[in-house]
């Protein structure tokens, strides 16, 4: 016993000793010890060309030209995409990228104060300031801004990525504060999500041909390369109304029978005809179906939308002219979709399918285990399997493997030389090894 009390004191005075070596600066182990605690596991040994620490849970990241920038909740960071140092940070609550890799910029700014600044994303330098803006969006190509100076009185811009003057300006009575911040909700498509894709992952959409802005209960419809309203939209207690493919499309919901009746009419603003029409097609605008209240917008691309036909069938339709893309089998399900591809899974779950529209067939096939998620982008469609954990980058066309990882990390972004994973409060690069094209 009394060698034991011996042990315990020896270790006691050793412990104290240690502590005020640290505190007069003499020599300080915990820093080190701590670091050692901290270390981080790789995200994608051997496949990833850098790992580095990020400054917290971020909310989206976008690979912007030769720049990673990751939003958080309260600040803004950027890192070169090359090494991943830390290149930049702004103190501000929110974050669009806009333009492509030879135009992209950073459009910053804070909640519940007016205006923006469109900063450089390789130096974080100011390249132009607004102080009256009140809601911006962010596309490939183009900054659109509102601003509303009088009550009901308001304007809206678009620029070019990097321009000083706005390439037009509309009026947009009635709009008043409904929309603000970073790319506010508007009626068109949204696409499929997954818990393993950040929402953005695939980077900004181009502008699409025509915009709807809502406000006071209507949609007004704005044709973004004249710069001019077109038509304004007011929808039925029973109707939802969203723009996509250069058209407008109206969903009717009828509540009748225990269930709900669908039908989608496609109009071509200016002249309010109808292109096509569709019933019983129902473009999922309603988490109850029965109640047929439609708050969301129905999933797809810029140009196809994906729906249900009366039976519980998946289809895609093109926007534009209502022509039926796919009519799947049942048990078939598409898990990402774009106006050039869709990654559909199989009734067995067993195989994930790629559909060209433009080829008007299936390019490519893999296996894939139960519970795979998959998305997406330009450069590269993304798959995610859960037993075993992998990350795998084919490209769309083709389905040749650009890169792939064993890891559970989260997809952030994905660029056209690779993709950003997230693990916890560690960011890795994962470059591709082929060309994504295709």
């Amino acid at each position: 016993m009394a060698s034991g009390g011996s042990a315990k004191g020896y270790a006691l005075v050793g412990v104290v000793v240690v502590i005020v070596l640290a505190t007069t600066g003499v020599w300080n182990p915990f820093p080190k010890i701590w670091s050692w605690i901290n270390q981080s596991d790789p995200i994608a040994e051997g496949v990833s060309s850098w790992q580095t620490t990020i400054g917290g849970s971020p909310r989206s990241i976008t690979i912007s030209g030769g720049a990673v920038v990751v939003e958080y909740r309260t600040s803004i960071e950027a890192y070169g995409i090359t090494a991943g140092v830390k290149l930049w940070k702004s103190d501000a609550d929110w974050a669009g990228v806009a333009g492509g890799d030879s135009d992209a910029v950073v459009v910053v700014g804070r909640l519940l104060t007016k205006g923006y600044e469109v900063l450089d994303p390789a130096t974080g330098a100011v390249r132009r300031r607004d102080t009256e803006a009140t809601a911006v969006w962010t596309y490939a190509d183009a900054v659109l801004d509102l601003r509303c100076p009088g009550a009901g009185d308001c304007e809206l811009s678009a620029w070019e990525p990097r321009g000083s003057r706005p390439m037009w300006t509309i009026a947009a009575p009635g709009i008043g504060f409904v929309l603000n911040a970073s790319n506010p909700d508007l009626p068109d498509t949204q696409p499929l999500t997954s818990s393993q894709f950040a929402e953005g992952a695939a980077g900004p959409r181009p502008l699409p041909t025509l915009l709807g802005l809502p406000g006071d209960g209507r949609i007004q419809v704005i044709d973004t390369a004249q710069g001019r309203v077109v038509q304004t939209r007011t929808p039925g207690r029973d109707q939802r109304v969203t723009v996509v493919g250069g058209r407008v499309l109206t969903v009717t919901g009828e509540a009748r029978d225990g269930t709900c009746y669908y039908g989608v009419v496609a109009h071509d603003p200016p002249n309010g005809q109808a292109v096509w029409q569709r019933d019983g097609l129902n473009l999922r605008t309603a988490d109850n179906g029965s109640a047929c209240k439609q708050e969301r917008d129905p999933a797809g691309g810029q140009d196809v939308v994906l729906g249900v036909d009366p039976v519980g069938r998946q289809e895609l339709i093109a926007a534009h002219d209502g022509r039926v893309l796919w009519h799947g089998d049942k048990g078939q399900t598409v898990l990402a979709v774009d106006d050039s591809y869709a990654l559909i899974r199989s009734s067995d779950q067993a195989t994930l399918a790629a559909r060209s529209f433009g080829r008007g067939r299936v390019g490519w096939r893999r296996a894939v285990g139960p519970g795979a998620q998959a998305a997406l982008t330009p450069y590269a469609a993304v798959v995610a399997e859960a037993k075993p954990h992998r990350v795998v980058a084919v490209s769309p066309g083709t389905g040749a493997v650009l890169t792939e990882a064993r890891t559970d990390a989260k997809v952030f972004a994905v660029g056209r030389g690779g993709m950003i994973l997230v693990s916890g409060r560690d960011m890795a690069y994962l470059p591709f090894g082929g060309s994504p094209a295709g």
